[in-house]
This record gives C-alpha cells, structure tokens and sequence, in this order.
C-alpha cells in the first residue's frame, strides 16, 4: 500500500507540473497576441511616420539632390542640377532635400531620421518652399548652424531656394570661424530690421507705370508753360526775344524723350519673383505620379508627406470603397491624400488637379482630395449616376473643412472624416443620367505668372492725363504766387508815375513789341488827359508833336512798319505831356535812355565800354549817382535800338538815326521843334 500510494504521488506531481507549464505557455501567448494588437493599433504619427523618412532616404540613394514634383511654380524638377552643382561647393558630401512646406514638421527631426536610413555621413540640408529651413553635419566638419543663420538674416525674403542655397554653401565654404563670426554679425546687424525685397509685385509696377505716364507728360508741358510765362513777363518788362521759337518745343520733346528713355533702364525689372519658369514635364510630374497611385490602389498617400491615416483606418477606407462601389447605382471612388499649394502644378485648386489626374487614370468615379497639411477634402463626381448639387452644396462642413477636433490634432481626423464622406456618398440619391463637373478654369500660365506687365501699360496711361492736370495746375499756381508776390512788390516800392497811375517803364533794349504798346498806351493816355480847354498849354505841344510823328492817327502806334526810333521819340514825348499835365515844366529827358524819364543836370558820362569817349548829357537821378559811382556801367544802361542796316546788332539811340530822335540830349522843347521841323510844320 505505501509503494502504491508513493507512485500515485510521483505521478500527481508530474501531471501538476504540466499542467504549470501549460498555464504558462497560455499566458505568453495572451501576453504576445495583445502586444500584436496593441502593435496593430499604434497611432498614425508612430507607425508610420518613418515611411516619410524612408521614401526620401530611396530617393537621395539615388540622387544626393532631390527636389519635390510638388512646387513646379516656384522650384521646378529641372532646377536639380543647379542644386547639384552649388553642392559641390561645400567640400563635404552634401545632400539636399527641396520640399513643400509642411506644417508640424520639424526639420532637424526628419534630416535625422532620412540620415539614419541612408546611413551615409555628410552635410544634409532642408529647403522648404524658398527658404533653407533647416541643415544637419553628421560625420563631418561644417558649420551648418551658422550658415542657415546668416542665410535667413542676409537674404530678403523673397530671394528664392537658389540663391538661398547658394549663399549657404558659400558661408559653409568660408570654414567654422568666419561663419560664426558672421552669423553673430548678421544676428546683430538685422536684429530689428530685414533686408530690403529683391523684388516687386505687379502694384509696384503700376505705380511705376504711373510715375513715368505723369513725368513723360507732366514734365515737357511745365516747361513750356513757364518759358511761355517767363517770355510774357520779360515782354511786358521790354526785353526783347533773344532765344529762337524753336528752343522751347524742342526742349520739350528733348526732355520727353530722356523720360521715355530713361524710365526703362530705371525701372528695369521684370519679374515679381525669383522663381524659374517650368517645363511642361514639371508641371505635369506630379498628376502622372498620383495617377499612376491610383491605377494601382484607389487610396494615394504622398509619401513626401507625414501619413495620416493609420493602417486600420485606411483598411476601413478600402473596405468601404469597395462596398460602394459594388451598390446599386455606385462605382470607383479614389482618393489622394496630397497637399495643395499655390505652386502646384494646378495653382492650389484642387478642382483643377483633380480633372488632370481623371484624365490621366482614365475611368470614371468619384475623386476625393484631401489635403493632409491643412485637413480640407474635396470632392467630385466625374462620370457617376450620382447628384453632384449634393455633392457640391449639401456635404457638413465637419466632412469638408472638419471641426474644433479636426483642428486640434495632429493628422485633422482624415481618417474618421473620411469615412463619414463615404456614409454621405452611400445615402446620395442616385440618376437616370451620369453626372460630370463642369470643366474648370485653365491655371494661370507658369511663364507669365511672375511676369511683370510692361512699364508702358497697366496706368499709364493715366498717369499722362494725370501729368499734364498736374503741370497745368503747378503752372497756375507758380503764375498766381507771382502775381501775388508782383503786386506786393509794386505795393511795397510803386514804380516811378509820371500821371494818371500808367507805370514808367524803361527797359536798355526794348523789342519792337514793348515800343508799340508802350507808344499806344502812352500816347493814349496823354489824349485822355485833356478835360478842357485851359489845359492846351505846353502839354497840348507835346501831344500835339507826338500826333505828327504817327501822322495823327494813333493806331499807327502800332503798325508794324513803324521804326523803332519813332516810337521811342513818342514815348517820350506822351510821358513829357503826362508830367506837364501834373504840373511838371521840366525840360530835360535822360540823356543815357530817354525811357528813364525827366533828367535832373547834365553830365559828362562814358558812353562807351572802350575807351575813355565821354559825352555830356542830361541824366536822371539813377543815372547820375551811376555816372559818380559806377562810370563804367553807364555804357551798359545806354538805350540801345536795332541797327536799320542790319538788324542783328544794337547801337546806342543817337546813332541809330539823324530824326527827331537825336535832339532827344538837347531838351524836349528841341525834340518837339525838330519834329514839326521834319513834318514841315512851322
């Protein structure tokens, strides 16, 4: 009995053992299908974001330079080489990566992870969009912190991905010190100020255009208005005209032409940006490069780009398409999780991308886009028997543009806003008919998009007509302040009258013009001046002279054919008769220029600026303190009239004629004799 009973209990213990084991190997594997489950329910952002970091790592295994399809605008495919070669500058390997901008993206992160699956040492540089945002040495010696430093203090904003990268490397070229040095020195130099813009939008060049419309008209005509102005005034002063007509318009056109000349070479640009036109192979990169995505699997996530939707998420996806795709009145749905930017290929409009890539795949269905950097989804109905006004009006903002959630994280809720959309694509009513979108509008053309229009277009033309309103304006007010400034003048210090308030005048080389209005005036003046008949006294004698030389009819003060000599012999003697009437009995008139008026005493004066030739004449007040002052200007005051032999040169008035002029030194009751003594009146 106690052999039986210890072999039962050697073999109670065996079995007790096993059945330990057993429970242990049952509890390592619950413990490894959980650890699957919990692998295969990991967030996006942790599973997948290496494949982000692998795709770019393949594609520098390839190439050391790789540049996105995805910014053809403003950074296209072709421009590698240029890359490329400003690379080997550096003297270290270097490898660069030009992408879009991504928001939640840290740069040194991805360069870290891109190196640690290319596994090669060396310079790794991000571009994104046209800035370098960020650089990494791993394994060798460059000052990368520096070099993206000076290159975002130096640079204007807007000098694009080349030239940014070309001042890069050349501050990793200039070896750790130096770049340091003058990363420190930019910090400092542009601490609260940035560099001026290398470029200009198209409102600049308006306002271009509308400076240069308003110089090319504005300018000329102001110059021709203040000669003309200046030409009336020094007429009305006596001067004669000594520039030639011609002088004027043709300064003038001269100057219209140095506007129009000049404007171009000052206003030279002729592009608002840095970018380099495309090709058509890069702007057409991208649709190819999604649409072949989608021949292959209806759900295209850009591997340029951090995923979104995990692999639950886009196992749900496809498991919905399929199902609508097998209901009644259903069919294809694709979807491409890719970003859209201004620089596309279709400018950002996603309707736009989505007609060129339906295009490209061939087949009818329903194209979703969702944007995984901003979290917007588009959709449209290309070929299916479904109500696009629903489509188009009816789908909940929190599908389209998602909520305060969709907001808040990291991947916008794609994947559960995506599958809402195919809830909302199952419930659409269905048509008699297949249904399209409308073509949409051609994207603005590449090579013209940041092309500036012409300095002669946009508001030029405006600018002339604003020019000439301007110059006419200025001209205007110039004339109305020197009228003003004229009249305050005259006001201040009157000019010297002799009656009846006409002013004395009295210029060296009056033109002919001056001497017939002044002569009509004058003489016009002194025939009013008679009121009655006690007045006929001395003064009656010089009207009476003055008539005689214009053969008693004053409008031959201002025939043409009245000689210079003449008309000054009428005005002295018309102003004479004006002083007589006021009750001056003086005989003398200067001597030195007869338009001075009364003379005070005689004088021996220099007549002439060679020589010492002097002559005496009776002088007014002016010209006697000259003549004791300054004898050497009384030449210059002579009245001097045109040479009848010539009529290019002036002499003094004495020797110009041998009539009645020529007494003029000799007193007025002499002048008015010689007159009547030439008209044979006696």
């Amino acid at each position: 009995m106690r052999a039986v009973t210890t072999n039962d209990a050697c073999a109670a213990g065996i079995w007790a053992r096993r059945a330990g084991r057993t429970r242990v190997l049952r509890l390592l594997f619950a413990i490894c299908s959980l650890a699957a489950l919990f692998a295969t329910a990991t967030p996006a952002d942790a599973a997948d974001s290496p494949t982000q970091a692998a795709y770019l790592a393949d594609r520098l295994r390839e190439n050391p330079v790789y540049v996105t399809d995805q910014l053809p605008r403003e950074v296209p495919r072709s421009t590698a080489p240029d890359f490329a070669r400003l690379a080997k500058k550096t003297g270290v390997p270097t490898y660069v990566l030009v992408l879009p901008m991504q928001s939640g993206t840290d740069g040194e992160q991805l360069l870290g992870a891109v190196h640690d699956r290319l596994g090669r040492e060396g310079l790794y540089v991000l571009i994104e969009g046209t800035d370098v945002a960020a650089a990494t040495a791993y394994g060798v010696r460059a000052p990368a912190d520096a070099a993206v430093t000076v290159t975002l203090y130096e640079l204007a904003s807007d000098a694009g991905p080349l030239l940014s990268f070309e001042h890069f490397v050349d501050v990793i070229a200039q070896g750790g010190e130096q770049a340091t040095a003058r990363a420190e020195a930019a910090r400092e130099t542009y601490r609260d100020d940035e560099p001026a813009e290398m470029y200009i939008g198209p409102s600049d060049r308006r306002n271009q255009s509308f400076l240069t419309g308003s110089l090319l008209t504005g300018v000329p005509l102001l110059i021709v208005l203040t000669a003309g102005f200046v030409r009336r005034s020094r007429r009305r002063a006596g001067a004669e005209r000594r520039v030639p007509r011609w002088v004027v318009p043709g300064a003038a056109v001269l100057t219209a032409a140095a506007i129009a000349l000049t404007a171009p070479v000052v206003f030279d640009q002729t592009k608002s940006s840095a970018a380099q036109p495309p090709t058509p192979a890069d702007l057409s990169a991208r649709v190819e490069r999604v649409a072949a995505g989608l021949k292959q699997d209806p759900v295209y996530a850009d591997p340029e780009s951090p995923r979104v939707l995990g692999s639950r998420q886009l196992d749900r996806l496809h498991e919905r398409i399929r199902d609508f795709r097998r209901s009644d009145g259903g069919g294809p749905v694709y979807v491409s999780l890719v970003p859209q930017t201004p620089e596309s290929e279709s400018a950002g409009d996603a309707g736009l991308f989505t007609a060129a890539v339906h295009a490209k795949v061939g087949k009818d269905g329903v194209y979703v886009v969702a944007d995984p950097d901003d979290g917007t989804i588009d959709v449209y109905n290309h070929g299916l028997r479904l109500d696009s006004n629903r489509l188009s009006f009816d789908l909940p903002d929190s599908v389209t543009l998602g909520d305060g959630r969709a907001d808040e994280a990291d991947d916008h809720l794609l994947g559960e806003r995506l599958d809402a959309l195919m809830t909302f694509l199952d419930k659409t009513p269905r048509t008699d008919r297949p249904q399209s979108e409308s073509a949409p509008a051609a994207a603005p053309r590449a090579a013209d998009e940041n092309t500036l229009p012409p300095l002669f277009a946009t508001d030029f033309r405006p600018g002339l007509f604003v020019g000439a309103f301007a110059a006419l304006l200025l001209a205007g007010v110039v004339a109305g302040l020197t009228w003003g400034a004229g009249g305050l003048l005259r006001w201040r210090s009157p000019a010297p009258e002799l009656a009846h308030g006409l002013p004395l005048t009295a210029p060296t080389e009056p033109s002919a013009s001056y001497l017939r209005r002044t002569a009509y005036a004058e003489l016009s003046t002194l025939a009013r001046g008679f009121t009655s008949e006690e007045e006929r006294g001395r003064a009656w004698d010089h009207l009476d002279a003055a008539m005689l030389l214009v053969d008693g009819d004053l409008d031959r003060a201002r025939d043409a054919d009245t000689d210079p000599a003449t008309l000054v012999a009428v005005i002295v003697l018309a102003r004479a008769g004006r002083a007589a009437l006021a009750g001056d009995t003086t005989d003398l008139c200067c001597g030195v220029n007869p338009l001075h008026g009364p003379g005070v005493s005689r004088h021996h004066v220099r007549v002439s600026a060679e020589g010492a030739a002097r002559r005496l004449l009776p002088v007014c007040e002016f010209c006697r303190n000259t003549a004791i002052a300054t004898p050497r200007d009384i030449p210059g005051n002579l009245l001097k009239l045109p040479d009848p032999s010539s009529g290019s040169t002036r002499l003094p008035y004495y020797d110009v004629t041998d009539g009645p002029l020529a007494a003029v030194p000799h007193g007025i009751a002499r002048l008015i004799d010689k007159v009547r003594e030439t008209a044979g009146v006696h």
